[in-house]
C-alpha cells in the first residue's frame, strides 16, 4: 500500500509540474500542454497536483471547463477517506 501513495505522490507532482509547464509556454508563446490533457492528469487522481498548480501558477482559473478539477479533488478525497476508513 506504502507503494500506491508514492505513485499518487509523485503523480501529483508530475500533474502539478505540467501546469507550471504550461504557464511558463503560455508565456513564451510556444507549443502547450493540451487542456484535454491536464484534465484527463486530473481526472486520474492528480486533481491535487493540478489544483494545487492552477493556485500556485495563477493558470486556467478563468477557464470554465477547469471548474471540474475542485470536483475531482472532491471526489477523489472522499474515495481516499472512504478507502482509509475500510
Amino acid at each position: 500500500m506504502k507503494y500506491v501513495w508514492m505513485a499518487l505522490a509523485l503523480w501529483n507532482v508530475i500533474t502539478f509540474y505540467l501546469c507550471g509547464l504550461d504557464k511558463l509556454k503560455a508565456k513564451k508563446g510556444s507549443w502547450r500542454i493540451s487542456e484535454r490533457t491536464l484534465l484527463l492528469c486530473a481526472a486520474a487522481f492528480g486533481a491535487p497536483g493540478l489544483y494545487v498548480g492552477m493556485k500556485v501558477f495563477r493558470h486556467k482559473t478563468q477557464k470554465k471547463k477547469f471548474f471540474l478539477v475542485p470536483l475531482f479533488l472532491m471526489l477523489q478525497l472522499c474515495l481516499v477517506i472512504w478507502l482509509l476508513m475500510r
